[in-house]
């Protein structure tokens, strides 16, 4: 067998739905798109999930601005990602394709387009200061397991690198 030798990186709740404030979740577990990625022979980079880490599991909906006003939180947030960055450069080192990232539209810290969220701002901004590949999609609003629409296309065109996707 041979590796794919292809990585995305992931917002944490896109694999583990577990981490999402009560009565958000929008999956039993992970998205189902994840397992269309699997089939295609790519890898994932699990970001870690700074409003779990920060705030617990019971915690309140809370918007971008609430987040920034947490004293530290942005800094915290780019502590966090400190390792996912440092394992994509190893990758590009090593040869691997770093497709991008998928984020979550709407969400106070992996939304990517529109507002973007904070640990979104300090991810793309660690990517550019390393010159990694800022390509990404995100799980639209209107998605849901029992509702995924066109997500297969949107999927595929995000991983076949369409330039739409760039930041």
């Amino acid at each position: 067998m041979t590796r794919q030798k292809k990585i995305v990186a992931v917002s944490h709740c896109i694999l583990n739905q577990n981490v999402v404030i009560n009565d958000w979740e929008r999956a039993e577990g992970a998205f189902p798109m994840a397992s269309y990625l699997l089939n295609a022979g790519i890898s994932f980079l699990q970001l870690p999930c700074p409003e779990f880490l920060e705030l617990g599991m019971n915690r309140p909906p809370m918007t971008y601005q609430q987040y920034q006003s947490i004293n530290g939180y942005r800094e915290r947030c780019r502590t966090l990602l400190h390792p996912i960055i440092q394992q994509l450069i190893a990758y590009r080192e090593n040869h691997y394709h770093y497709l991008g990232i998928i984020g979550i539209n709407d969400s106070p810290n992996c939304s990517i387009s529109g507002q973007r969220g904070i640990l979104m701002e300090e991810f793309f901004d660690l990517c550019q200061k390393n010159d990694l590949n800022q390509a990404f999609m995100e799980i639209p609003l209107w998605y849901r397991d029992d509702q995924q629409r066109n997500m297969a296309t949107l999927v595929e065109t995000f991983i076949q690198g369409d330039p739409l996707y760039d930041n």
